[in-house]
């Protein structure tokens, strides 16, 4: 048992990184988001290791990104139409590449539920309340 938490431990550490990576690859990158990434990285650092969890929350990404989502404060406009332009463009590509019409089905649902999700449930700020 005490090998499994070690082992779920590095993991999430591993995990934590790689999501840390791909959210700072998306800050830099105007094609993909970095904040979803970066509230993973954030879940990731707090499962595995308070050192870790405690060194993400003292970065200015943490504070510029996921402090704000955090306190649910919301996303800015611009930000949910980037996230979801750029998910729609994956959905819509798969859809393309996936020959099974079940599998087809469930994309568009769960890609109607994300943008319900982003409308109703995360909340809008204007761009200078983040700060």
């Amino acid at each position: 048992m005490i090998i499994l938490k070690y082992i779920k431990k590095i993991l999430l550490v591993v995990m934590g990184l790689i999501f840390l990576g791909i959210g700072i690859a998306g800050t830099i990158l105007p094609v993909l988001p970095g904040g979803p990434f970066y509230l993973v990285a954030a879940f990731c650092f707090t499962k595995s290791s308070e050192r870790l969890d405690n060194w993400f929350k003292g970065t200015k990404v943490y504070d510029k990104y996921v402090e704000g989502f955090r306190q649910k404060r919301g996303m800015t406009r611009k930000e949910k139409i980037r996230i979801n332009l750029i998910a729609d463009f994956f959905i819509v590509l798969s859809l393309f590449i996936v020959d099974i019409l079940f599998v087809q089905i469930i994309m568009v649902v769960l890609g109607l539920y994300k943008h319900y999700y982003f409308i109703k449930k995360i909340k809008t700020i204007k761009p200078g309340e983040i700060e």
